[in-house]
């Protein structure tokens, strides 16, 4: 294994803090395995770029020689993380949550060592507690200290409601680090405030408290908003290549350099002397290449030639089957997931963005006959046959 130094330098890259670091150099000095937690609630059945920032961090980890305790929160995600939200969350239902739970797990692992992980589900703890239990967690804690957090305070100085149950959330969390007895948690800089709560809960149970390394947020293809689905800036592991591919090359030359530094361990220095557009053909080779193959890498960057520079329709274009023979425009893009949502839908449509067998559509209340076969394109790289069958 490593010395402490030289993991630090491999750890460090990319990070947004480290608390504390003379106990993170401590523990990485002892020369053992760590138990690095991790945990994710199921709460959406993708994970995307985003995601993989931390991801990718935890498999540093395992390259040094330590194991993840991947924790999936199928509990919490009963209650709904609070982090960064001005409401309270609906809670999922537990057969969405058992689907996400299988989804993630077949995901992470594209990135993560199976052999170094251990994957844990907080019900198996959490649901044993007796509402004693409960109350005596909630006693460790004050209302004061919960209120240190900025979307707390912001929704407490607005007088919007804060249910009880979204106090209970870092509590809860914080004790999956007790149970799992963590070294190190990892997560993204808007959990520093849970995962704090774990470090103090530890204290209270007589364990050594966990370090915590915390990851920046990525911001999506836009530039600017944290990358997310529901605001279409996303790039979805499970996408298809060409459309990784195409995303990643669509955005600025600042961003690159950016998602080098948090999503690879390429020398910025190198990616500097490299011409932008043969920098950004490298980066989505290296992301569908993770997600896939080599092959299809190379695969998916002839597709983006030939159909960006020849102005061709890809070789190979996915076909999906919808219930009904007749939909409107804005309710075929939106149900085949070509649009995140229908306000986006209508957006594209009013840029010019939407055709259909290479006819632009003016019309966001268009009927489109399914019982043929419909080529559809959005944006400059999103291509979907669609087709009527019962």
């Amino acid at each position: 294994m490593k010395s402490a130094r030289e993991q630090l330098q491999t750890l460090k890259r990319g990070i947004a803090e480290i608390i504390p670091e003379d106990e993170f150099a401590a523990k990485l000095g002892k020369g053992i395995p760590l138990r690095i937690k991790w945990g994710a609630d199921p709460s959406a059945p993708d994970i995307h770029l985003g995601h993989t920032v931390v991801l990718g961090k935890l498999r540093q980890f395992q390259d040094l020689g330590h194991k993840v305790v991947f924790i999936i929160g199928d509990f919490t995600a009963r209650i709904g993380d609070p982090t960064g939200k001005s409401e309270t969350r609906k809670p999922l239902t537990e057969k969405e949550i058992e689907n996400n739970a299988k989804t993630y797990q077949d995901q992470v692992f594209k990135i993560l060592d199976k052999s170094k992980t251990e994957v844990v589900y907080n019900s198996h703890w959490l649901s044993k507690l007796t509402i004693t239990d409960v109350i005596g967690l909630a006693g460790k804690y004050t209302v004061a200290r919960m209120l240190e957090r900025e979307d707390f305070m912001n929704r407490f100085e607005k007088e919007r409601p804060i249910s009880i149950h979204e106090f209970l959330y870092p509590l809860i969390q914080g004790y999956d680090s007790v149970e799992v007895k963590a070294d190190i948690e990892v997560g993204g800089s808007d959990q520093k405030f849970n995962i704090l709560v774990g470090r103090e809960l530890q204290r209270e149970f007589k364990q050594a408290p966990q370090a915590i390394l915390t990851l920046p947020i990525l911001e999506g293809t836009d530039g600017v908003q944290k990358m997310s689905k529901s605001l279409g800036n996303y790039i979805g592991i499970t996408e298809p290549p060409a459309e990784i591919f195409g995303k990643i090359m669509s955005i600025s030359d600042k961003l690159m350099l950016r998602y080098y530094e948090l999503l690879t361990d390429i020398s910025l220095e190198r990616i500097k002397t490299m011409h932008p557009k043969e920098a950004k053909k490298q980066l989505a080779r290296i992301f569908v290449s993770r997600f896939y193959d080599k092959k299809t890498a190379e695969h998916a960057e002839n597709e983006f030639e030939a159909v960006f520079k020849e102005g061709r329709n890809p070789q190979v274009v996915e076909l999906k089957s919808v219930a009904r023979k007749e939909m409107e425009i804005i309710d075929l893009l939106s149900e085949t997931g070509l649009s995140p949502s229908k306000n986006e839908a209508r957006r594209l449509i009013s840029q010019g963005g939407v055709s259909i067998d290479g006819k632009i559509v003016k019309d966001e209340k268009l009927p489109v006959n399914l019982e043929f076969e419909k080529l559809i394109k959005v944006g400059k790289r999103r291509f979907l046959k669609v087709v009527y069958s019962k």
